[in-house]
């Protein structure tokens, strides 16, 4: 059973399925990875570009609800979500971790995303110079590593739960610290660009379980990993004292325990 278009009128099918909440559709730059949209009201009736907000997914992939939960912060405040999709299993059928880190054998995560961003604002009114970045759990340490290497693409950095953390150290290996960061991505972390983006921190207060962040061995896991800390709250913490230590705009927020994803 299909839905009704909203107003109740019968439009052009195509038109309705590139409005609001979208399907996903396959990027053009790479089609093993997708996203989806929501384009409030006000992107019909105004000319003017609107500004981007860019949601990642955690482990669980769960990319449609986030959007769906950001739909009527969208409506209110007149901005378009992003939801891309990193699947399971590209380049190994095991693998559930690799967009954390950014990169995986020729696959640069960072990179598909600025596909991605460059594809809905050519399709769409919207400003993809400058966009808001927020992950959540596998999301969140996504996000914060995107900003330590794409800092001028970026207007603010919210990081919600990371389970592991990067901290801005030339003496430690990525991913635990920034030392190759220059031989592995081609870029040197700009400091200067890094502390024009406000960052906002988030991390439920109880959210203290250690099952699933402390894995010796596992493919997520390198030594010293637990340098900042054995459960979220410590290595958000731990972030947060990073970036403030290198005059960083960083807050945190303690909230309620939050949904996993």
């Amino acid at each position: 059973m299909t839905e009704d278009p909203p107003d109740g009128k019968i439009r052009d099918p195509e038109e309705f399925y590139r409005s609001g909440s979208t399907p996903f559709f396959a990027s053009q730059a790479d089609q093993r990875f997708s996203y989806a949209l929501h384009l409030p009201a006000a992107h019909r009736t105004t000319d003017v570009r609107l500004p981007l907000l860019v949601v990642v997914h955690g482990t669980a992939r769960t990319a449609e609800l986030y959007r769906n939960l950001l739909a009527g912060f969208a409506e209110r405040h007149g901005c378009v979500v992003l939801a891309p999709l990193f699947p399971a299993g590209i380049g190994d059928p095991e693998d559930i971790h690799n967009f954390k880190f950014l990169s995986y054998r020729d696959i640069r995560f960072d990179r598909v995303l600025l596909d991605i961003v460059d594809e809905v604002a050519a399709r769409y009114r919207v400003d993809g110079r400058r966009f808001l970045l927020h992950g959540f759990s596998g999301g969140g340490q996504f996000a914060h590593r995107f900003l330590y290497l794409h800092p001028e693409r970026l207007a603010a950095v919210s990081v919600g739960a990371p389970g592991r953390v990067t901290l801005l150290d030339p003496s430690r290996p990525w991913w635990i610290g920034t030392a190759d960061v220059a031989a592995r991505f081609g870029r040197e972390i700009d400091l200067d660009a890094l502390r024009r983006v406000p960052v906002q921190l988030v991390v439920g207060e109880a959210d203290v379980e250690t099952w699933e962040i402390n894995n010796p061995g596992g493919a997520n896991w390198m030594p010293g990993a637990d340098a900042a800390g054995r459960t979220r709250v410590e290595r958000l913490r731990a972030l947060h004292a990073d970036l403030v230590a290198h005059a960083l705009q960083a807050a945190v927020r303690w909230t309620p325990p939050a949904i996993r994803g």
